[in-house]
C-alpha cells in the first residue's frame, strides 16, 4: 500500500489515490473541483483529518450524512452543483469557518446550520431560497453573508444579531425594503443591495458607523432618509437607476465620500453645499434633469473632482 506523504491533493491524482486505496490518513486539503462527479467518493469520508474539502463545479445531487464525520473541516465548498437539499448532519461540523452552497438548487436550509458557531463566511448565492432558518441568527462570528440571486422578498429581523458582520450581499432579489434591525450591525463595512425593488430606506441606515460602501443601484427609491448624511465613513454611494427627484441636504455630512453615482434618476437640483464633500473624486449625474449647472459642480471640478453631467 502506497503512503502519500502530502497534506494536499487535487483532481485526477486524488481520485486515483482513492481508487488504489493509498494511505491518505495525513491528508488535510482535498480539491476535486470540476471533476464531473455525480456522487461523492465514499472513501473521502474516511479522510478524517481533512481541514479543507472543495467539490466546486461538479454534478452532485446529494451530500451523504457521513460528511459530518469530517470533524476537523474548516472549509467546505459545495458550490455549483445540483443540490436540492443539505443534510441536517452538516450542523455537526463545529470547526467549519467557510461554507459555500452557492449556485445550487436549494429552496430551503436545515436549521442545524445555526450550530456552526465558528462560521465566518457563508455563500448562498444563486439558489431558490426565499427564507432562512431563524437559527442562523446564532452565527455570532459570521463576517460575510451572501444571499444574492435568490427569491427573498424580505430580510429576517434576526439579521441584526449578526453583530460581527462586515459584508452583506443581498442583490438580485425581490426586496421592497430593509429592516430596522440592520441598524444593529455596527461593524458592517459593505452593503450591496442593488437590483431589488426597494422603495424606501429605514432611518437607522444612517447609523452604521463603519459603513464605507453602500450599493443601491437599480431599485425604486424616490427619496433618501435625512439620516443618511450620518454615514461619515462612507467612501462610495451608488444610487444609479432609481427614481430620486431630490437629495437631502444632509448628504454633505458624508465627509469621507469619494465616489457618488447618481446616474439615471430624476434630479432637477442638488444640495447647494455639495462642494463641502472635500474628498469627492467623482460624481456622475448623467441622465438626470438638472435645470441648470449648479455652482457646486464648478467648485468640485476646479478641485480636481471628475464631474459627469
Amino acid at each position: 500500500m502506497n503512503h502519500q506523504h502530502t497534506t494536499g491533493m487535487s483532481g485526477k491524482a486524488l481520485l486515483e489515490a482513492l481508487t488504489v486505496h493509498a494511505d491518505l490518513s495525513d491528508l488535510r486539503h482535498a480539491n476535486l473541483d470540476g471533476c464531473g462527479l455525480s456522487e461523492l467518493p465514499v472513501k473521502l469520508l474516511k479522510l478524517n483529518q481533512l481541514v479543507v474539502l472543495s467539490l466546486f463545479d461538479n454534478q452532485l445531487k446529494e451530500i451523504p450524512d457521513g460528511l459530518s464525520t469530517l470533524r476537523f473541516l474548516k472549509t467546505l465548498n459545495l458550490g455549483q452543483n445540483l443540490l436540492t437539499s443539505i443534510p441536517n448532519s452538516l450542523g455537526a461540523l463545529e470547526q467549519l469557518e467557510m461554507l459555500d452552497l452557492g449556485h445550487n438548487r436549494l429552496a430551503e436550509l436545515p436549521g442545524s446550520l445555526g450550530a456552526l458557531r465558528n462560521l465566518n463566511f457563508l455563500y448562498l448565492s444563486n439558489n431558490l431560497l426565499n427564507s432562512l432558518p431563524a437559527s442562523l441568527g446564532e452565527l455570532s462570528r459570521l463576517r460575510y453573508l451572501n444571499i444574492t440571486d435568490n427569491h427573498f422578498m424580505e430580510l429576517p429581523d434576526w439579521i441584526g444579531r449578526l453583530d460581527s458582520l462586515l459584508e452583506l450581499r443581498i442583490y438580485n432579489n425581490s426586496l421592497t425594503t430593509l429592516p430596522e434591525e440592520l441598524g444593529a450591525l455596527t461593524n458592517l463595512v459593505e452593503l450591496h443591495a442593488n437590483k431589488n425593488q426597494i422603495s424606501s430606506l429605514p432611518n437607522v441606515l444612517g447609523q452604521l458607523p463603519a459603513l464605507t460602501r453602500l450599493i443601491l443601484q437599480s431599485n425604486r427609491l424616490s427619496e433618501l432618509p435625512e439620516s443618511i448624511g450620518g454615514l461619515s465613513h462612507l467612501t462610495e454611494l451608488d444610487l444609479r437607476f432609481n427614481n430620486l427627484a431630490s437629495l437631502p441636504d444632509s448628504l454633505v455630512g458624508m465627509r469621507s465620500l469619494e465616489v457618488l453615482d447618481l446616474r439615471a434618476n430624476q434630479l432637477t437640483a442638488l444640495p447647494p453645499d455639495l462642494q463641502r464633500l472635500t474628498n469627492l473624486r467623482k460624481i456622475d449625474l448623467r441622465w438626470n434633469q438638472l435645470a441648470a449647472y449648479p455652482e457646486c459642480l464648478s467648485v468640485l471640478s476646479e478641485r480636481g473632482c471628475i464631474v459627469y453631467t
